[in-house]
């Protein structure tokens, strides 16, 4: 193997004799060493300290946004709470200016949280918080809600926002920080116990007279309690212009009417009551609240600029270090270019030459010769450069082979040695595998094809541009398009529009590299129709492809749809829900379900015509119900009504006034339909219409399945009104079988014992001297006559008392209260005469239950509250006996149960041990 001459000898510098790794220790062993050591220590820590800075920085600045979602729900408590103590439209124009806020800071909060690293936790936060505040607000909105629960959900929100606001600040990297955010923390949680305080205040001067209310007064204090540890929490962490400013809002006027009236909450409570006036402690309390909320924002900005100080002392050390690091890196670069010169002129002419043959060129050579490695390795260089000439031209000649398609072309292993020779013989055998693998190849994609071509769901191939590049049969036969006209147009233009957002984000992913699975969305078949697809990709950056699989799944998503729909309109029906409630529900259900633009329940009247009960429609598509219209020309409805089985009409044709004519004005398409039978009677017709396509065949099926609850909730309610009506009869006789009897009681047995008493005393009278024994006998018989007809008033008043015809129910209970062995409170607010059905029932209800205590409740008080209320007669029974009645086990509470029911009532019993028993019964009386 021919080699390049050697150079002179005499004329090689003295640093080319010296060994590569002689020079390498002097220029890197002493300098280095010191460097790594100084400047991996010092910039790992000032990296480190600077990183914890910049997060605490950026953490406290979304703190600040969530304790401004919070400061603005307590904005949006206190509104709720006015709206329910001073109803009125300034108090709901309030609210909702407060809710509005609410939902800004809350979106603001949620924005400066996207993308922050370990932001997670908040964001999720300050969604569940968003989802919590829609159930409270319709509470809120329906006036279901006390004030203490107003006051209480709403402080959870902001109990759980200021913690949160807590954990972002919690990792105080620096002291002069740490004391910063607990001053902050310390006044956030001040100005919430003073909100609190201000609210719980404010209910209980609105309710003065009420004992609870003044309870509840008392019980404010804890927050005064809270709110003083929270700022002395702050007088110890915050600077001497805040603490300044603090003492300056609590010595103002607002703030000592404030302490003094909440000294005088827990001194007597009554005179504070009495004392003040709801509108002034309204006032007296949000200034003080205002200048602690000025002094929260003073403390946040306090905190911002502490951070930021706090940031830039961590930068400049980690300036001042770097600057000592180039010191020393310079010292070691004037000292490694003393080596320099020894080494970089040969390293790159072999460098140069090793580019150069790596790049293809084999002109280059290197002509340095050197005692040291580098001439080594120049010499091994030049012997590479020849072995290099060989091979390159064996891999070309193979190359030319591979191109030609001349796969039984073999290099010459015989003229290489050692690695060459195998790598040569290596290169042979990569022929015969690529051989073999292309025939292999070749069957696979003949496979493949078939596959593709005859495979049920929808396979296709998808560029990152949003274009098909490839499609199979299958999309033809379920969209409806050709295969040219889906690789024509983006797949977002084949995209229901409500989708097409979830689908840009998803091919998104997947232009990123993320594969997917399962992801749902509807496509707009040729015809207008929408499909629902399921999808399942997997995606290829290197190659810019999506190769992806989706399966129709409409039938299987509109039969669980349709499931479902069933399952909710059963239950209205099973909860005897009203017809009409049933109607609206079952009408709304079906225009979703078939994607209707007009859908409406009808019902066929004696005159020949149908009236709408309920109906949806899309806007310009309504139909007001009560409509009426003719059963005349073509149309669902005048078909079903002959046919009496489902229907369905792509035309339509009659006189105007009739349902065929409106539906051309409406410019209906088709039109489907069910019957409505009740008890094999024609009853109705369930119809759905469409304006823009044709519904898929079998949807007058699907209706029919709806159609047969509609008629089981007429039924359910024929039968209901029947029975109502019935059991009120009953009790209606019962009534008039009570009067009879007590009237016949007192008109004939009562009087004829009144007669035969007078008529004994007579014969008492009567008696001649010296009879003792005569005497006493009629004595003991008119006692015993007494008896009788004592306990024949009693019978006859248990029957139906007279005091209740005459006097009214006011009378009436007064007798009762006054018969009772266990002392009642009576408490009548009814000043008119009601329904006798009404006052009937409730002197019974309390009959029986002051029959029962006195039986059974060891009771030492009874009290009893009547009142109308909106139209409703309330009944209120309520003892401190032992409780724990069952009405089960008794007849007497059943009755009544069935008394109260029959006149159109509701009564409850509860009784737990040792809480006494209350019964409560509420009548409808109309306006009486």
């Amino acid at each position: 193997m021919p080699t390049s001459p050697a150079p002179d000898r005499a004329h090689i510098p003295l640093l080319a004799r010296l060994k590569v790794g002689t020079k390498l220790m002097l220029l890197v062993l002493l300098p280095v060493g010191v460097l790594l050591g100084f400047t991996t220590t010092s910039a790992v820590e000032d990296f480190r300290a600077a990183g914890q800075q910049q997060d605490f920085r950026a953490e406290t600045q979304l703190s600040f946004a969530t304790a401004a979602v919070a400061d603005q729900l307590a904005g949006e408590r206190a509104a709720a709470v006015m709206l329910r103590l001073r109803p009125g439209a300034q108090a709901r124009v309030a609210l909702r200016t407060a809710q509005r806020d609410v939902d800004q800071a809350l979106s603001r909060a949620r924005a400066s949280a996207a993308g922050r690293p370990g932001s997670a936790a908040a964001d999720g936060r300050l969604a569940a918080v968003g989802r919590q505040l829609i159930p409270l607000r319709l509470r809120v909105a329906v006036a279901s809600l006390p004030v203490p629960d107003i006051s209480g959900s709403y402080g959870a929100l902001v109990t759980g926002l200021i913690s949160t606001t807590g954990e972002l600040i919690q990792d105080k990297p620096l002291q002069s920080s740490g004391r910063a955010a607990d001053a902050y923390l310390a006044i956030l949680q001040a100005v919430e116990a003073a909100q609190r305080e201000r609210v719980d205040v404010a209910a209980s001067l609105a309710a003065p007279r009420d004992q609870a209310a003044r309870n509840q007064l008392i019980a404010t204090s804890r927050w005064a309690t809270l709110e003083d540890a929270e700022l002395g929490m702050f007088r110890q962490n915050a600077s001497g212009r805040l603490v300044t400013a603090l003492d300056a809002v609590l010595s103002a006027p607002a703030g000592i009417e404030v302490r003094n009236l909440l000294n005088d909450i827990v001194t007597s409570p009554r005179t504070a009551i009495a004392h003040t006036s709801l509108g002034t402690w309204l006032s007296v309390s949000v200034t003080r609240i205002d200048g602690l909320r000025r002094l929260e924002h003073g403390t946040a900005s306090d905190l911002a600029t502490t951070t930021t100080r706090d940031l830039r002392g961590t930068r400049g050390a980690d300036l001042r270090n770097l600057g000592l690091s180039l010191s020393v890196l310079v010292l070691v670069i004037a000292f490694g270019l003393v080596v320099r010169r020894s080494i970089t002129g040969p390293l790159s002419e072999v460098s140069d030459g090793a580019r150069t043959l790596s790049g293809g060129d084999l002109d280059f050579d290197v002509r340095y010769v050197g005692r040291d490695e580098i001439g080594d390795v120049a010499a091994a260089f030049r012997d590479l450069h020849v072995t290099a000439e060989r091979l390159v031209g064996e891999i070309r000649a193979t190359n030319a082979a591979i191109i030609d398609s001349q796969l039984d072309h073999r290099a010459d292993v015989s003229a290489f040695k050692g690695t060459w020779a195998q790598l040569m013989a290596g290169m042979n055998d990569t022929i015969d595998a690529f051989a073999q693998v292309h025939g292999q190849h070749r069957r696979a994609e003949r496979e493949l094809e078939g596959i593709f071509n005859l495979s049920l769901d929808l396979l296709c191939i998808i560029g990152q541009d949003g274009y098909f590049k490839r499609v199979n049969p299958a999309f033809e036969r379920i969209l409806g398009y050709t295969s040219e006209e889906l690789l024509a147009r983006p797949l977002l233009g084949f995209v229901h529009p409500d989708d097409q957002t979830r689908t840009r984000r998803a091919h998104e992913g997947a232009v990123r590299g993320a594969d997917i699975t399962g992801f749902e969305n509807r496509y707009i078949r040729s015809d207008g129709a929408e499909r629902w697809l399921q999808w399942s990709a997997h995606s290829v950056p290197e190659e810019g492809l999506i190769y992806a699989t989706a399966r129709d799944v409409t039938d299987i998503r509109r039969s669980g749809q349709e499931q479902a729909a069933l399952r909710r309109v059963a239950t209205l029906v099973a909860k005897r829900a009203p017809p009409a409630g049933v109607f609206d529900a079952v009408v709304t259900e079906m225009h979703q379900l078939l994607d209707a633009e007009n859908t409406r329940l009808l019902r066929y009247e004696p005159d020949h015509t149908v009236t709408v009960v309920a109906a949806r429609g899309e806007p310009g598509l309504e139909i007001p119900l009560g409509t009426r219209y003719s059963l005349e020309g073509q149309s669902v409805a005048v078909t079903v009504w002959h046919t009496g089985r489902p229907a369905r009409l792509d035309h339509f044709a009659g006189p105007p006034g009739s349902a065929a004519e409106v539906l051309i004005q409406m410019g209906i398409r088709a039109a489907a339909g069910a019957p409505i039978l009740v008890e094999e009677r024609l009853w109705g017709v369930m119809i759905a219409a469409w304006t823009a396509h044709q519904p898929p065949s079998g949807i007058e099926d699907r209706i029919a399945q709806f159609t047969d609850l509609v008629a089981t909730a007429i039924s359910n309610a024929q039968y209901r009104a029947d029975l109502a009506a019935s059991r009120a009869r009953i009790v209606a006789a019962s009534d008039q079988a009570r009067r009879r009897i007590e009237r016949d009681l007192h008109d004939g047995a009562q009087q004829r014992l009144v007669s035969l008493g007078l008529a004994l005393r007579a014969a008492q009278r009567a008696l001649p001297p010296g009879q003792a024994e005569l005497e006493r006998e009629l004595a003991q018989v008119s006692a015993g006559l007494t008896e009788v007809l004592d306990e024949l008033r009693e019978l006859s008043r248990g029957i139906h008392p007279a005091i209740l015809s005459l006097g009214g129910l006011g009378a009436a209970l007064k007798a009762l209260a006054r018969r009772s062995p266990v002392p009642v409170q009576l408490d009548v607010q009814v000043r008119t005469r009601l329904p006798e059905h009404a006052e009937v029932a409730a002197y019974f209800v309390v009959s029986e239950a002051l029959a029962n205590v006195a039986k059974h409740a060891q009771a030492s008080v009874v009290r009893v509250r009547v009142e109308v209320r909106a139209g409703t007669l309330h009944v209120s029974i309520h003892d401190d006996g032992a409780g724990g009645a069952d009405p089960s086990r008794g007849s007497g509470l059943i009755g009544l149960s069935d008394r109260v029911e029959a006149s159109g009532g509701t009564i409850s019993i509860s009784s737990q041990p040792g809480q006494g028993t209350r019964i409560t019964a509420e009548l409808p009386v109309g306006d009486g």
